[in-house]
């Protein structure tokens, strides 16, 4: 196993945290905070309210591996990025990241902390929770089980157009999750 130094794995998730914890100052400066209610939709939902329930439904989807489910959220144009690997997905690769977490991680939970919604802006405070117990598929490699719990930090910036989601910013905290599975 890879012995890691911990002073640096102690910087780079205080260096992540930071970011996450900006999210409340971003979402003020795109242009609203949860305490603004917005204009009401056609049925005379607040948008607020109604973009951060599409957002909590992705959410729950997404747990639940349902994969047509989770490629209808977005528009025809939509991208997700995982900005840890960094990778960009689009079309009919929307899915991927989703599955690929699904087979590593079969218990996977989005733990959502903090939803911040200003406008068509939805910033998410969350933890990737799950046992890894399958093997991990990115752009660059496949990590191989090590049956070890993750509990990671993450942040999540949504772009939606007409109800859909139009760009979807992941920031895992890759670091954290390295360390977590004893992987580097």
């Amino acid at each position: 196993m890879p012995e890691f130094d911990s002073s640096v794995n102690r910087r780079s998730f205080l260096a992540g945290s930071a970011k996450i914890a900006a999210i409340p100052a971003l979402a003020a400066v795109a242009g609203g905070v949860l305490a603004e209610p917005a204009a009401a939709d056609s049925q005379g939902k607040s948008t607020v309210s109604n973009n951060e329930s599409i957002i909590r439904r992705a959410y729950q989807i997404a747990d639940d591996v349902d994969i047509p489910g989770w490629t209808a959220l977005f528009t025809e144009d939509g991208t997700f990025t995982d900005v840890s690997v960094p990778f960009t997905y689009v079309g009919n690769t929307l899915d991927k990241p989703i599955a690929d977490y699904a087979k590593a991680f079969p218990d996977i939970h989005r733990e959502l902390e903090r939803v911040f919604v200003a406008g068509n802006m939805i910033f998410v405070q969350l933890r990737l929770q799950g046992t890894h117990t399958g093997p991990l598929v990115t752009p660059s490699r496949t990590i191989p089980p090590t049956g070890k719990r993750i509990d990671a930090p993450c942040a999540d910036v949504f772009e939606l157009k007409n109800g859909k989601i139009k760009r979807f910013d992941h920031y895992p905290e890759y670091t954290v999750i390295a360390s977590q599975l004893g992987v580097s």
